[in-house]
């Protein structure tokens, strides 16, 4: 699924790396503590996280998530927009709670992380 469609199903806005709103995602995996986010991540993950400062980039950063977004309604402060932008992490923000962004993206066929390992384990 491409970031854009992403971006179309959570009625989100995009604040930084505008320009890859093409990019391909294949998995997504939510958390508000970034232990979690780095004991579950994978390369190529979308994050979905209400925490809205530089940990949450920096965590995308380590991970290899390919896009970040921002959930409830929250928005990053200016220097973690600015991060994210070093980082070419495209960042979106949506006014849906986490569970309600992951249930849209779910019925669009967008798999959570470990459905995605699980499909790509049992394809071998």
């Amino acid at each position: 699924m491409k970031l854009k469609e992403i971006k179309e199903i959570l009625q989100a806005k995009i604040i930084c790396s505008k320009n890859l709103l093409d990019i391909e995602i294949h998995f997504a995996g939510a958390a508000d503590l970034m232990s979690d986010a780095l004991a579950f991540g994978e390369p190529g993950l979308l994050l979905l996280t209400g925490l809205t400062n530089s940990q949450s980039i920096r965590t995308a950063d380590i991970i290899g998530a390919k896009a970040v977004v921002y959930v409830r309604g929250k928005k990053p402060a200016k220097d973690v927009i600015e991060f994210a932008q070093s980082k070419k992490i495209p960042v979106l923000l949506t006014k849906f709670m986490m569970f309600t962004a992951c249930g849209r993206l779910f019925s669009h066929n967008l798999p959570g992380v470990h459905e995605f390992k699980e499909k790509k384990t049992n394809a071998r």
